[in-house]
């Protein structure tokens, strides 16, 4: 008895076979899940708040991932509905964590300012201005911009914005 393959080990053909039956198993919301799960657990380290990866920061990394899992997020919320709020609240958290990283080393890289993951001309970003055929009127006075150390409007007023209110 006499074979090329030693005893126990699948042949190629075998493993392949099984691979395909492990296929047919899978879910594609399974494996979109899984995907945004692991875009964020990457992303975090990649952030440098997973205890002993400070020296693996990259924010273009963050960045891209923030984009990814923000792309992904309304397939995650058909998906999982509710069960979609810890990963909304993870990539709150990264986002909040990009901001605070990108403005300690001095502006967010891969982008001018405002351009952070999320930000104005980003995915997800309303239009730049009014479309086409809306009317206009005349143009309006940005309101005075506090200073350092200023109460802002809310403060001034006392009053808190609640919204539905």
């Amino acid at each position: 008895m006499s074979t090329d393959e030693p005893q126990g080990q699948p042949s190629e053909e075998e493993m392949r076979a099984a691979l395909q039956e492990e296929l047919k198993k899978v879910r594609v919301e399974q494996v979109v899940m899984e995907a945004t799960v692991s875009i964020l657990n990457v992303s975090v380290m990649r952030a440098g708040l997973v205890p002993g990866s400070e020296s693996e920061r990259d924010l273009d990394q963050v960045r891209v991932g923030i984009e990814g899992v923000r792309a992904l997020l309304p397939l995650v919320e058909l998906i999982a509905g509710e069960q979609a709020r810890p990963i909304r609240d993870a990539l709150s958290q990264l986002q909040m964590a990009y901001v605070q990283a990108a403005e300690a080393a001095g502006g967010v890289p891969g982008g001018p300012a405002g351009d952070a993951p999320g930000g104005p001309g980003g995915p997800g970003a309303g239009p730049a201005g009014p479309g086409p055929g809306t009317p206009q009127g005349p143009p309006q006075s940005a309101p005075p911009q506090p200073g350092p150390g200023d109460r802002g409007p809310a403060q001034r007023s006392g009053r808190l914005w609640v919204p539905g209110q």
